[in-house]
């Protein structure tokens, strides 16, 4: 697997990506993590969090 790994960055830096597609793709990066940021500080709001799901599953209805 670090072999492959390897080789993608050695084909990467062979071929690096145009500047758009690179600030494009640093962006998204940084959208992320400062999303997360947020929501590890518990600054998220409340209408936005998701509720678990249960996993149980019911043939029938009782």
């Amino acid at each position: 697997m670090i072999e492959r790994i390897l080789l993608r960055l050695a084909v990467l830096a062979r071929n690096p990506p145009s500047p758009r597609k690179a600030l494009i793709v640093g962006c998204i990066v940084a959208l992320t993590a400062l999303v997360a940021g947020i929501d590890m500080l518990g600054w998220w709001p409340d209408w936005a969090q998701v509720e678990p799901r249960t996993r149980r599953r019911t043939i029938l209805p009782q």
